[in-house]
């Protein structure tokens, strides 16, 4: 007697094999390593969209985005050039001096888009800060993910120039810059880079 298919089984295997799929092959890959294109406004919002769906205590839903793009790449870069100026300005040789201020200039130049990351405190319900920092970091791993899922290169950029320029986009009393989250299209050596995880069996234990 031929045996059924218990299709709903087969799609949840599926469907898992996927979403392990791009887990697996998300990374961070920085804005020197893309290549200019512009991210179609549906993939976009699709991104921004599953960033909401991450798990919140009491819904509190700590998170604001704004999409930077096209002039604000400039500004950033110029910002950079400028925020990092003590780390470069004593080098003797000005050639140098001058190819590393245009490296900070241009390093965003490619990306296709910077998201800021805003953490909007809530006024009504009292959350611990960690609880509500997670979710947000949840938040930016479901947007690393949608991305990767549309081949789009990502990573959160955390460093005091991109704190500090978020700030200067006018927040809130009760908002706290979390950095910029780039996103772009990756050079060919970019994707193919494979950084090794250590072995499940060294991180878990089990007891009964």
């Amino acid at each position: 007697m031929r045996k059924e298919i218990n299709f709903t089984d087969t799609e949840r295997r599926r469907d898992c094999e996927v979403v392990t799929r791009y887990i697996r092959k998300r990374r961070s890959i920085y804005a020197d390593q893309y290549q200019e294109g512009t991210i179609p406004e549906a993939e976009l919002l699709e991104i921004l969209t599953n960033a909401t769906w991450a798990p919140t205590h009491k819904m509190t839903e700590p998170w604001r985005f704004i999409v930077l793009t096209d002039r604000q790449l400039v500004k950033y870069g110029t910002y950079m050039g400028s925020y990092y100026q003590h780390l470069y300005q004593d080098i003797p040789d000005a050639d140098k001096k001058l190819a590393k201020y245009n490296y900070l200039k241009n390093y965003p130049l490619k990306a296709a888009c910077m998201i800021a990351i805003i953490f909007v405190k809530s006024k009504k319900v009292n959350i611990p800060e960690w609880e509500e920092l997670a979710a947000i970091s949840c938040a930016v791993q479901n947007m690393a993910i949608s991305a990767t899922s549309f081949n789009i290169a990502s990573y959160w950029a955390t460093g005091g120039s991109a704190i500090d320029y978020v700030k200067t986009l006018g927040l809130a009393e009760n908002e706290q810059s979390l950095g910029l989250f780039f996103m772009g299209y990756p050079s060919g050596a970019a994707v193919h880079v494979q950084k090794k995880r250590t072995p499940i069996n060294q991180k878990v234990s089990w007891r009964s």
